[in-house]
């Protein structure tokens, strides 16, 4: 989400300065590399690049490549394969057993033009409710790259077929590859999962590390504290909001979502109590976070309980008190890795082990 973001920007500055530009986005990938399908790179005609498509390996000539689609006005897969000694030759070494399937596609100069393949990725992160759906396409018939493009700009027919595969299909790691028989289309299509929307309560300086390490991962990041001399843009200005007031006056603003995690970190116990009697009323979150010993999330639990405010099961399994996974942690800056890890594992269904220890890929293959 965040190369997405970066690229987004990138390309906006390059048509203010009318600098002509190319994206070059990962389709295919057989055997292992370093990044999976839907990575992307743009590149403008100064040879500048904004995102990545390989660990650095690819990208010499990949610039070369996106330099003669800005120059060819012309789209183009390319096909990187490790065990071609002539690629080999070229230097071109991913570190990995894998063939890599690359599409290059000029950009306009200007941003609103029809089908602009940006504006489709921008569409697809815009609706934090939805999942995106992004399309590369090859019609082998007319030979024809249609590029990145929407899924209501394909034929009906092949319209259909998508939607049946995402509602019918389980899409490994957000992607897949499909041919249909009888069809010479061969389309690559990606969902796009909102970014993570962080929401710290608690401007402590034991905060500033959490946001900082949220804002590198490129999560979404909002604010809330009843401090306004603390609660800040100068001492934290990766929140996208800033909220400054009681429990009960900043919770309603939340735009809480399924990809959203929640960390209560105030210091103070009765503003943390407050929350958590206003998170009640909530269904089911998909995680909040209580920085402090357990000892410390049962007495909140159980002040809320005396009160008559109790915690459904389901509401219970998805508090993390004490919050962060045990890395060992110490400072501030180890907690917000500890925290940010966990909030990764629990959003992405996943549980966190040593990958040496993992006996497949580390990414299962697309369909």
């Amino acid at each position: 989400m965040k190369e997405i973001k970066d690229i987004i920007v990138a390309y906006t500055k390059a048509c203010a300065l009318q600098q002509h530009t190319a994206l070059a986005t990962v389709v295919k990938v057989e055997g292992s590399s370093y990044r999976r399908p839907g990575a992307r790179m743009l590149v403008n005609e100064t040879g500048e690049l904004t995102g990545a498509i390989s660990g650095g390996c690819l990208e010499g000539d990949a610039l070369k490549k996106a330099l003669l689609a800005i120059h060819q006005n012309k789209k183009k897969i390319v096909v990187y394969d490790t065990t071609d000694e002539d690629d080999a030759k070229l230097g071109i070494q991913l570190g990995c057993n894998g063939i890599v399937s690359i599409l290059f596609e000029p950009l306009p100069l200007e941003v609103e033009v029809p089908n602009n393949p940006i504006n489709t990725l921008r569409n697809a992160i815009a609706d934090r409710g939805n999942t995106g759906i992004v399309i590369c396409g090859f019609d082998s018939a007319s030979q024809k790259h249609l590029g990145t493009t929407e899924l209501n700009l394909l034929p009906s027919s092949i319209q259909k077929a998508i939607t049946d595969i995402l509602q019918t299909e389980k899409i490994n790691n957000g992607h897949i590859t499909q041919e249909w028989e009888g069809s010479q289309q061969q389309l690559f299509i990606q969902q796009v999962q909102p970014s993570i929307q962080l929401i710290i309560v608690g401007a402590g300086n034991d905060a500033i590390p959490l946001a900082k390490m949220a804002a590198i991962a490129g999560w979404q990041i909002i604010l809330a504290d009843g401090r306004k001399t603390h609660a800040t843009a100068q001492r934290f200005p990766q929140a996208e909001q800033i909220q400054v007031g009681k429990p009960h006056e900043v919770v309603p603003q939340w735009p809480i979502d399924t990809n959203t995690a929640i960390v209560l970190m105030t210091h103070n116990y009765n503003y943390d109590l407050a929350v958590l009697a206003e998170l009640q009323k909530l269904p089911p979150l998909p995680y909040i976070g209580l920085l402090g010993p357990a000892s410390k999330r049962d007495r909140l639990l159980n002040d809320l309980a005396e009160q008559g405010i109790e915690f459904s099961d389901d509401q219970k399994k998805n508090i993390y008190g004490p919050t962060g996974l045990n890395l060992g942690a110490e400072t501030a800056e180890e907690i917000a890795v500890s925290i940010v890890a966990e909030i990764m594992s629990v959003l992405n269904k996943k549980n966190p082990y040593h990958l040496r220890d993992k006996s497949a890929a580390i990414h299962a293959n697309h369909l």
